[in-house]
């Protein structure tokens, strides 16, 4: 019977080992992936006040360059917020280059939230757009959650691209803006902020 003990007692160490490896890959997991998760922050000074975003870089990286391009050329510097959509309990507010077509960039690939695994939810900052692969430089950002923003199987909805870190108050002091009657064609009609919200300068976090 003796000769049986030190195998079981090796028996015993490796199930410890093993245990312990395991447990350690639990513990470390979710901290690995929250590692991998590069967020870039990026502040849009507004006349209204200062709203600070986490562009996803990880999840939706072709979206979060292309507004970082037009950040590091200050291009959208002097332009607007320039709608305010309500929907339910909360709504949108949208903005963009209107100044001059000549500041735009090309368009850029959709990445569906299919893809991306981000949401429509309240805070998400998403680019506009008027179909798959036409999105250039005007974004919205979300005061409330709006899940039929979304991609579905018929619909490939609008990118989502970070979240607001910083400035909710002044995301809703916009979306409460006065807004023009009869300015905007479309669904926009009765949505244009008036006068529109200057945004005067849009940076990264250093």
């Amino acid at each position: 019977m003796a000769r049986f003990i030190p195998a079981l007692l090796c028996g015993h160490a490796m199930m410890i080992r093993f245990l312990a490896a395991a447990l350690l890959a639990a513990t470390s997991a979710p901290a690995l992936a929250q590692a991998a998760r590069e967020e870039v922050p990026v502040a849009i000074d507004t006349s209204a006040g200062r709203i600070v975003v986490a562009l996803d870089k990880t999840h939706a990286p072709v979206t979060t360059a292309n507004f970082l391009h037009y950040v590091d050329t200050h291009r959208f510097d002097g332009e607007s917020f320039y709608r305010a959509m309500p929907a339910g309990s909360g709504g949108l507010i949208q903005g963009g280059i209107r100044s001059d077509g000549r500041k735009l960039f090309p368009p850029i690939a959709h990445e569906p939230t299919s893809q991306t695994g981000l949401h429509n939810v309240a805070g998400a900052i998403s680019m506009a757009n008027a179909g798959p692969g036409t999105a250039r430089a005007d974004f919205f950002i979300l005061a409330s959650d709006i899940p039929s923003f979304d991609a579905t199987a018929s619909d490939p909805g609008f990118a989502v691209f970070g979240h607001v870190t910083e400035g909710m108050d002044v995301v809703q002091k916009i979306l409460a803006s006065p807004v023009s009657p009869s300015a905007g064609e479309g669904a926009m009609k009765g949505q244009m902020l008036d006068p529109p919200v200057k945004i005067i300068k849009v940076e990264r976090v250093k």
